[in-house]
């Protein structure tokens, strides 16, 4: 239902493209840049384990026919969708520690970008085929601002993805500056990943990782910026 309801949005955006404007297309729109944050909707069997994630997206897109308007999208990202903080203290808690583990997806992809238009407004689709990767890792905090360290990797699969989607980006005054709104598909086939609580720590000291082994698609919401090259 969610792969449909992605698709429908895709094709109402063009749908919603104004023909008149779109014969302005002298020129076309060239190469652009991208840098998106990231709101992940887990669906399907991940959706029953995990609520929604967060990140980053990173692009470029390479013209290679029509002057832009078709062009070779690369582009890679990192949606986080778990977090667990435990908080440790010694010596009358003189010193304060905190272990947090993290639940995360990484993910990177080629593949061809259509854009209709070259005006101001450029209603897009896009499809690729990569990798995820889901890996799960923990580290240590002194709670002193200085970062992370002793960081380890408790658990992490890679696999084989497809993303397909769209949007519409909206130019800001005159300049090469975009605002862009889309949405996503990312399918990730079967993977083997760790959600908040996988991790058992046991009064022995030894641990024990209960991993989940499902279809593992998510919906990326999308709101960036875009910048055009010419």
């Amino acid at each position: 239902m969610r792969r449909g309801a992605t698709m429908t949005l895709v094709l109402g955006l063009l749908a919603g493209w104004n023909t008149g404007a779109d014969a302005q297309l002298h020129g076309g729109p060239g190469g652009a840049v991208y840098v998106n944050f990231v709101v992940a909707d887990a669906v399907g069997d991940l959706g029953t384990v995990v609520d929604q994630g967060f990140g980053m997206e990173l692009g470029a897109g390479l013209p290679i026919a029509a002057d832009g308007h078709l062009r070779l999208r690369a582009d890679g990202g990192f949606s986080v969708y778990g977090l667990e903080h435990i908080h440790y203290c010694d010596y009358g808690c003189r010193v304060g520690t905190t272990l947090t583990t993290a639940n995360s997806v990484f993910y990177a992809g080629v593949g061809p970008e259509m854009v209709f238009g070259s005006g101001r407004i450029r209603p897009y689709a896009h499809a690729s085929a990569g990798l995820s990767w889901f890996v799960t890792s923990s580290s240590l905090d002194d709670n002193s601002g200085y970062g992370p360290y002793l960081e380890t990797t408790n658990f992490s699969d890679t696999v084989f993805s497809w993303r397909f989607g769209g949007g519409i980006r909206f130019g800001v005054g005159n300049g090469p500056i975009f605002v862009d709104l889309g949405v996503t598909h990312l399918d990730n086939q079967v993977a083997t990943y760790l959600t908040r609580g996988d991790i058992v720590d046991n009064p022995d000291g030894t641990v024990t990782i209960y991993p989940n082994r499902s279809d593992a698609d998510m919906l990326n919401f999308k709101l960036g910026v875009s910048v055009a090259l010419r």
